[in-house]
């Protein structure tokens, strides 16, 4: 069996996240920002806007200032390169692997769903079946425009609604998770406009998408996920490559099986880590890489808590719902990666009356935050300012 140092291991898994490639020296375009929806698989969606949308941070942390409205585009104009669905949480992913997702989510949507949405499919199949229908009736529109196609009022907290939702917004949701309906993109207030399949699905993916009797079959999709997962990790345990699209390890392990016999997984040693782990067979492993960029919390080279710190030794939890009092780097921290380490951690806000990006807090790792590394930090966080529109960077 091969084995691996971890630094070496370390630089297979930024290569396979796009974070070893140099950024274009150019204005991106849309060919840049598929080819890094091609290379994580998916880009996860978050509705903090203290710095900016989530989704439009890892595709900058990988090919730098950029128009977001590429990526609105590729999301919500024909025919979309993206679509909404629940992957590793909620996400934006090609339209090819939308299918993929029946056995893992859409056929266990009453068992394994939310509460609310699991009541409304078992006590009010009325509700749903009229719900339904009006999405497939209609244009793309929110979850507040079907409320009053179909007369229901909203009762409770107006301004904390998204925690008190309706019948018909559990209903929806119902329908979205069973992948009855999908999402035509979002609107400034980032609420999804739901719509009928056929309003969305680009014409070369149809079969799949409006017939579930065309769609792969349980072992094939699993392995397929699988297929992706190990592609955008590089090198990974079971329990990384089942996180990568939240699947359950009874379903990834025989699909690990299948891949290894086919000679796209070789099983490796990576040393200091206690779990076997496979090391896909296209990956590259550069002998050195010079990466830097700001990462989302929800980026997926970090989304994965427990590989970030096995991989970098780097603690990292995102304290966005721990009391201001309790938190001990700041509210939306972002990793800072420089070279093929991380090397400290940044609590940014963008200050838009002001024009000014704020570093509020800055804390470095062990034995960094020197005069090099925080001329980085500054040149990066001045790059981000001006990708966001703002004049300044203050605080770093």
């Amino acid at each position: 069996m091969r084995t691996l140092t971890p630094a070496a291991a370390r630089r297979i898994a930024l290569a396979a996240q796009g974070l070893a490639r140099p950024r274009p020296e150019r204005e991106p375009t849309t060919r840049d920002l598929q080819r890094v929806v091609d290379t994580v698989g998916l880009i996860q969606i978050d509705s903090v806007n203290v710095l900016a949308r989530s989704h439009y941070l890892p595709v900058f942390s990988r090919v730098g200032p950029y128009d977001t409205a590429l990526l609105d585009r590729m999301r919500d104009r024909a025919p979309r390169r993206l679509v909404e669905y629940w992957a590793h949480e909620a996400s934006l992913l090609p339209p090819s692997t939308w299918p993929l997702m029946e056995h893992p989510r859409m056929r266990r949507a009453r068992e394994e769903s939310w509460g609310g949405m699991q009541a409304v499919a078992r006590d009010q199949p009325d509700v749903v079946s009229a719900v339904l229908a009006e999405v497939r009736a209609g244009r793309p529109r929110t979850a507040r425009e079907i409320e009053a196609a179909l007369g229901h009022e909203r009762t409770g907290d107006k301004e904390h609604w998204g925690w008190n939702w309706s019948q018909v917004k559990h209903a929806l949701e119902h329908l979205f998770w069973a992948g009855e309906i999908s999402s035509a993109g979002r609107t400034s207030q980032f609420e999804r406009r739901y719509a009928a399949l056929e309003r969305v699905v680009p014409p070369a993916h149809a079969p799949l998408w409006l017939d579930p009797a065309a769609r792969p079959a349980a072992d094939e999709a699993y392995t397929e996920l699988v297929r992706i997962s190990a592609r955008a990790t590089g090198v990974a345990t079971e329990a990384d490559l089942a996180d990568y699209f939240r699947l359950k390890r009874v379903h990834v392990r025989p699909a690990i099986e299948r891949l290894v016999a086919a000679g796209e997984l070789e099983p490796v040693d990576v040393r200091g880590w206690a779990e076997p782990a496979w090391l896909h067979a296209e990956a590259r492993r550069p002998r050195a890489v010079q990466a830097r960029a700001l990462l989302s919390p929800f980026d997926s080279l970090v989304w994965c808590r427990p590989r970030v710190e096995r991989i970098f030794d780097f603690h990292y939890r995102i304290e966005i719902y721990t009391p201001a009092e309790q938190r001990v780097h700041g509210y939306y921290v972002l990793p800072f990666l420089l070279g093929d380490e991380l090397v400290g951690r940044v609590d940014l806000k963008a200050d838009r009356t002001a024009g000014a990006l704020l570093a509020r807090q800055v804390t470095w790792e062990p034995g960094r935050g020197g005069a090099d590394d925080r001329r980085e930090l500054a040149e990066e966080l001045g790059l981000m300012a001006t990708w966001l529109g703002l004049a300044e960077v203050v605080g770093a």
